[in-house]
């Protein structure tokens, strides 16, 4: 298991890019495809989209969890220290979690479990005690 490892995908053809974009990555970019510099904006635009998102969504949630592979926002984690012949790792569990990832067609997530051996950070957010309209 140690070796097995997934790597996040940026892989512009996964779910919702625009067809422009996929024949930039696949190479076919002979019609006046898209360059480098509009897959460059494009995914930067995706990064600002994704930011304002996690923005408008990180008070409806009270952990905020972080694994070398992902980003986490859940209301409920249970961290669990596992060990296998000397081995430690980590065994995580979410519940009603958002995902920091820019390629997946819906980031909220009812449950997640991650196994890493990797370390893990825990944050509990403070909730202001009451919200002031702006």
């Amino acid at each position: 298991m140690r070796g097995l490892r997934t790597l996040p995908c940026r892989d512009p053809r996964r779910h919702d890019a625009p067809p422009a974009l996929l024949r930039a990555h696949s190479g076919d970019v002979h019609d006046g495809g898209v360059s480098a510099e509009d897959l460059e904006s494009y995914e930067n635009d995706l990064e600002l989209d994704l930011y304002r998102e996690y923005r408008d969504v990180v008070s409806l949630f009270s952990y905020v969890v972080e694994t070398e592979r992902r980003f986490y926002l859940a209301n409920a984690v249970d961290v669990q220290v596992r060990t296998n012949g000397g081995e430690v790792f980590f065994e995580l569990s979410l519940e009603d979690a958002w995902v920091w990832d820019i390629y997946r067609a819906s980031r909220f997530v009812k449950s997640v479990h991650v196994v890493t051996f990797k370390d893990v950070n825990v944050e509990e957010l403070t909730k202001p005690e009451m919200d002031i309209p702006s």
